[in-house]
């Protein structure tokens, strides 16, 4: 049996909200983890997160997955190179002795402790953060500045990454030791979403966090001259910074548009059945690695519209699986939603075959399942 070392994030620690008694974490984490929960006679699974408080957790979260909280003072997070974190769970690491280490994302702490565990180690990058850090030409000592640095520290020394995307790789492909294509999986719960009854207009779902990187002002300045001949509403959701100029426009256009919804951040479950009442999804980012909302609406037979850009296009095939368009193109934009919303027998059909997709690609034991293929062949590699 395989012992595997998963550090990723505990949302609670990510939203500061202590109060859950129990860990969760994001959606692409959580659905490998229920892959890996249906092998328990081949992997043994050790969930490692780091908290800035002593937080109270079931051991267990499945018969072969177990969770472990660390505690690491607040002082010794990012502003340390995330020392703190590294040392903590090289500490904790050295009880588990697991045969592999994973760290999921860049974004925080997981990557550069894999990278620094002292055991055969891999990354899965999520988001790209120095290319995210290289649109917003972020300065150096600014948060995503970092970030970015640490994420390339930790491609450097890591084992090998795991990309989710084609785009990931192209990325990762001049620095990393060694990479592996392995999508996401997807949450099942999305495949049993009942299809109800859709609204007598058109409702365009427009799910991210209200930042420039998603562009979705661009997105309903090129749509409004067309609503009032299509009648759709737009249903924003996502967290927006109160401090945030771009989130504050974004508000402002929703409140002087009768057509544009602003609904907040939404827990999965009503995300889906949301998705089960909408006519369809957009996502106009400028930059993106493999999206779970384009996983998640692909699942639940939600029809896509998105950017040509970055991993979009391992999912979407043009006029396949959903519609591309130019996220820096108005027209672009205006036309792909005017073309999905005239013919809707066509995009029905392209998200026949997109959910098709969804289920023979992206099931979790189907993923968790090429995990364990790359874990042995890095274990068999390392010399004892």
């Amino acid at each position: 049996m395989l012992r595997l070392a998963l550090l990723t994030t505990d949302n609670r620690e990510d939203r500061r909200d202590y109060a859950p008694s129990r860990p969760w974490f994001g959606t692409a984490v959580q659905a490998l983890l229920d892959g890996f929960a249906s092998m328990p006679e081949e992997v043994e699974v050790h969930v490692i997160s780091c908290a800035r408080r002593h937080l109270k957790s079931p051991v267990r979260l499945a018969g072969n997955v177990q969770f472990h909280s660390i505690y690491v003072p607040p002082w010794a997070w990012l502003k340390s190179g995330y020392l703190g974190n590294i040392l903590a769970a090289r500490r904790h690491l050295a009880k588990i002795r697991p045969d592999i280490v994973h760290g999921q994302g860049t974004e925080r702490d997981c990557a550069l402790t894999a990278a620094f565990s002292g055991y055969p180690n891999l990354i899965t990058i999520h988001g790209n953060m120095r290319r995210l850090a290289a649109l917003a030409n972020a300065p150096p000592w600014s948060f995503a500045g970092l970030t970015a640095l640490l994420e390339s520290l930790a491609i450097r020394l890591s084992g090998g990454i795991i990309c989710i995307s084609t785009h990931t790789k192209s990325l990762v492909k001049p620095i990393a030791r060694q990479s592996w294509l392995i999508p996401n999986a997807v949450d099942p719960s999305f495949h049993v979403v009942p299809k109800e009854k859709e609204t007598k207009n058109p409702v365009i779902l427009l799910v991210g966090d209200l930042l420039p990187n998603k562009n979705q002002l661009a997105f309903l300045l090129a749509v409004a001259p067309i609503q009032q001949d299509l009648g759709f509403t737009v249903r924003l959701l996502g967290k927006a910074q109160a401090d945030q100029l771009y989130a504050a426009e974004i508000l402002l256009f929703a409140s002087d548009h009768a057509w544009c919804e602003y609904g907040g951040h939404l827990d999965r479950e009503t995300l889906a059945q949301l998705m089960s009442r909408s006519t369809l999804l957009a996502l106009p980012s400028l930059e993106e690695n493999l999206p779970m909302v384009i996983l998640e609406a692909m699942a639940a037979g939600l029809p896509v519209a998105a950017s040509r850009v970055g991993g979009i296009t391992d999912l979407i095939a043009h006029q396949k699986t959903g519609m591309l368009f130019d996220p820096s193109d108005q027209e672009s934009i205006r036309e792909t939603i005017r073309s999905m919303l005239a013919d809707p027998e066509t995009t029905r059909q392209q998200a026949v075959r997109a959910r098709e997709k969804s289920i023979r690609d992206h099931l979790p034991q189907t993923i968790a399942r090429l995990h364990l293929e790359v874990y042995r062949q890095v274990r068999g590699s390392v010399r004892p």
